[in-house]
């Protein structure tokens, strides 16, 4: 019996236009340390904030592809509009994220379920092909997510909730011109994705004000990764679909 297996097929199809979108993924700190029980509600607890924080910051089902899941992370691609400027995810969406965290860390009882997240920023052209969304762009975000000097940096700052790493892309055109003031950038990762070099630039979010964040306790209504509704606009009722 021939046990080679037989070629896949091409199915004749040529690969959809590339679209622009900004890209924000996150991922949990030691999550391979926690046993299967604690990783389902770190991911429960992790898409409650994810939530709360795209809804105080405006970013609604309108603007978002569908959340992609990741295991012990989540990508988020945001459709191009002008009321979510590049500079909306450094002023405003992570340092709220930054700050539910810090609220859920100091009033979780189990330290097994304190939360800390690695977050790229990035920004490019990526395809859809009906199984989900691929591109170099989305490969150098998490090669960036993934550096060993981004883990390093949130070891070595104990007191952080998360640490973020911009591409050069971000760096350069929002935070050298100084759209945003959240504190210093270290050009720390330097890599190699397909033939081109790659530059991050981390930082340490200073989280929102207390009275700025929203509750991290368990959302009203479930959340589906997959799901648009994720993010309602603030002026659409909680529970509410599109």
């Amino acid at each position: 019996m021939n046990s080679r297996l037989a070629p896949v097929p091409s199915s004749g199809r040529s690969v959809a236009d590339p679209v622009h979108r900004l890209i924000l993924a996150v991922d949990v700190e030691g999550s391979t340390q926690r046993l299967n029980p604690a990783k389902a509600e770190l991911r429960r607890i992790m898409y409650a904030l994810l939530d709360r924080a795209l809804r105080a910051t405006g970013i609604g089902y309108k603007h978002l592809e569908p959340l992609c899941d990741r295991g012990d992370g989540v990508l988020i691609l945001i459709r191009p509009h002008d009321d979510v400027p590049k500079t909306l995810p450094l002023r405003l969406l992570i340092p709220r994220l930054a700050a539910l965290l810090v609220e859920h860390n100091a009033t979780v009882a189990q330290p097994n379920l304190r939360l800390r997240l690695r977050v790229v920023f990035h920004a490019g052209e990526v395809h859809n092909d009906g199984w989900g969304f691929f591109g170099e762009d989305l490969d150098i975000a998490f090669r960036l997510l993934d550096a060993p000097a981004v883990k390093k940096a949130l070891k070595n700052a104990p007191a952080s909730p998360l640490v973020l790493v911009v591409s050069e892309e971000i760096h350069s055109a929002i935070v050298r011109q100084g759209y945003v003031d959240a504190g210093p950038y270290e050009q720390s990762v330097n890599l190699r994705v397909a033939e081109r070099r790659v530059r991050g630039w981390v930082n340490l979010p200073v989280p929102a004000p207390a009275e700025r964040a929203l509750p991290a306790g368990r959302p009203k209504t479930p959340l589906r990764a997959a799901s648009l509704a994720i993010a309602l606009p603030p002026s659409q009722p909680e529970g509410a679909t599109a």
